[in-house]
C-alpha cells in the first residue's frame, strides 16, 4: 500500500521509530524520477507520430508551417496533463505527516482542478474541497493539493477522482472522517453534445462520521458552502 511506504520513509512502524538514511531514500527517489523522465522520453515517437495520422485523418496538411511540430508539442502537452499515472502518494507525502494532538474539522477548499474526461478526452475543470477529523496526525496543508494534482492529472471521470481523493487521504492519515467534494465544468457538455454552457457538476465523498453523522456532514457542507 502506499501508506505503508509513506509510514516507512516517515521512520513510522507499528508505533515505534526507525532509523531511515535520507540520502539513500532522495537518491532513490531521484532514480526513480529518472526512470520515468526517460520513460516518457521513449514513448514520445509513437504518440508524436498517433497525432500525425490524427491531423491527417481530419484532412489537415501535416507538412504546413503551423503545423510541423504540433505533434510533437501535443505528445508532450499530453504526457504532462496524464503525468498523474507516474505519482503516487508515497512521493508527495515524504515526511510531511506530523504527530499532533488535533481532533477538530481541517478543511482546504477551492482547490483548483484540471482533469482530462476519459470519454471524450476534452478537460473538466473546477474546485475541490476536502475536510477531514484528525486522529491525532496532520499532514502538511499543501500536500492535500498535490494528492488532487495526483489523480485529476490522469484520464477521469468526477465520480471516481472524487472518491479516489478520499480513499488517498484516509489510506494514508487514518484518520475519523474524510468528506471531499468537487464541483467541475466539464467542456464534453459545453463545447459538444448539448452544448449547456452554465452546467455544473458536484459530486461527494463522505468517508468515516461524515457519512454516519448527518450533523459532521452538514458542518462540513456550511463550511465549504461559500466557496467560489
Amino acid at each position: 500500500m502506499e501508506y505503508q511506504k509513506a509510514a516507512e520513509l516517515n521512520g513510522l512502524c507499528n508505533g515505534k521509530i526507525l532509523t531511515v538514511d535520507s540520502k539513500k531514500v532522495a537518491v532513490q527517489h531521484k532514480n526513480e524520477i529518472s526512470r520515468k523522465e526517460a520513460e516518457d522520453e521513449s514513448r514520445l515517437p509513437a504518440l508524436e507520430a498517433a497525432y500525425t495520422t490524427i491531423l491527417r485523418g481530419l484532412g489537415e496538411n501535416t507538412d504546413r508551417q503551423g503545423l510541423l511540430k504540433t505533434p510533437l508539442r501535443a505528445a508532450k502537452a499530453m504526457q504532462f496533463l496524464t503525468k498523474g499515472y507516474h505519482e503516487t502518494i508515497y512521493d508527495v507525502l515524504n515526511d510531511a505527516i506530523f504527530d499532533e494532538d488535533h481532533e477538530e474539522l481541517v478543511i482546504v477548499k477551492d482547490i483548483d482542478m484540471f482533469s482530462l474526461c476519459e470519454h471524450h478526452l476534452v478537460p473538466f475543470f473546477g474546485k475541490v474541497h476536502i475536510g477531514y477529523l484528525p486522529s491525532k496526525k496532520v499532514v502538511g496543508l499543501s500536500k492535500l493539493a498535490r494528492i488532487v494534482e495526483i489523480y485529476s492529472r490522469r484520464l477521469q471521470v468526477q465520480e471516481r477522482l472524487t472518491k479516489q481523493i478520499a480513499m488517498a487521504i484516509s489510506e494514508a492519515l487514518q484518520p475519523v472522517s474524510v468528506a471531499v467534494v468537487i464541483e467541475a465544468a466539464h467542456m464534453c457538455m459545453v463545447m459538444r453534445g448539448v452544448q449547456k454552457m452554465n452546467s455544473r457538476t458536484v459530486t461527494s465523498a463522505m468517508l468515516g462520521v461524515f457519512r454516519e453523522d448527518p450533523k459532521a456532514r452538514e458542518e462540513f457542507l456550511a463550511l465549504t458552502k461559500g466557496a467560489q
